[in-house]
């Protein structure tokens, strides 16, 4: 913003002083020939000065719109991941493996009941005065499919690895494995896709400085991602501007 105002400063000086040298210092005869290229200029000037403020503004729309598109993906892909984790105690590694078991896999529905049982050791021991103890019975009720859980009638799932408003072909980067936190193997994953791809037809210059974006109301680092593969962490890189990042 500083460096728009310092320019539309600099237009206004410029015109100024050219209006004064060429009223003061320029015969009469030559004025009109002047006077319209000094109009030139000033149309050029201006025009300048308004493509400078005009240009980040349109970027940030074409920015925030693409980034809303990917962010819908990452959320999708996530709740995904979660499902796999949740079934087989792990992230699934490619979008191949990811998709057939959105297709085939079922959640189990479970009941926990809270009960009493005759303790036999402690029986046994009192000479067989009946104790009991508490126990946890799960019953199993049903089974529900992961794809009617998450998606219902829609099969976007098919097309969540391809990168909306980037070029034909262009898909999310997922990566899955595990970290190892007091000799305990945990499960993690991540998924992204580098601010060049989504923005791949934007000024290049602007596109530079999105990507050392250092902002709490900003996408920080050269990507929008979900997930880590060096922290337990399931949250995207994204600001509550664009939505639910948890």
């Amino acid at each position: 913003m500083l460096t728009i105002i310092l320019i539309v400063v600099a237009v206004i000086l410029l015109t100024t002083g050219l209006v004064w040298l060429v009223d003061k210092f320029i015969p009469s005869k030559f004025k009109p020939v002047l006077t319209i290229l000094l109009w030139i200029l000033i149309f050029f000037l201006g025009y300048q000065t308004f493509m400078s403020i005009y240009e980040p503004i349109k970027f940030n729309e074409v920015k925030n719109k693409r980034y809303l598109q990917v962010i819908e993906n990452l959320i999708d892909i996530r709740d995904s991941q979660l499902a796999h984790r949740q079934v087989t105690g792990k992230f699934a590694g490619d979008f191949d493996g990811l998709v057939t078991f959105i297709d085939t896999a079922k959640y189990t529905i479970t009941q926990r009941r809270d009960t009493t049982v005759i303790d036999k050791e402690l029986t046994k021991r009192y000479g067989g005065v009946e104790t009991v103890k508490d126990s946890i019975i799960i019953d199993t009720l049903g089974f529900v499919s992961v794809r009617d859980s998450l998606f219902g009638s829609s099969d976007r799932y098919k097309t969540m690895m391809n990168v909306p408003t980037a070029k034909e072909g262009i898909k999310f980067t997922m990566k899955a494995g595990f970290l190892e936190e007091d000799d305990v193997r945990i499960p993690v994953f991540e998924a992204f896709v580098k601010k060049e791809d989504i923005l791949y037809d934007q000024e290049r210059d602007l596109i530079l400085q999105e990507n050392e974006v250092i902002s709490v109301d900003g996408v920080n680092g050269d990507a929008l991602r979900v997930g880590s593969m060096d922290e337990v962490s399931t949250s995207g890189n994204w600001p509550k501007t664009y939505g639910d990042s948890e």
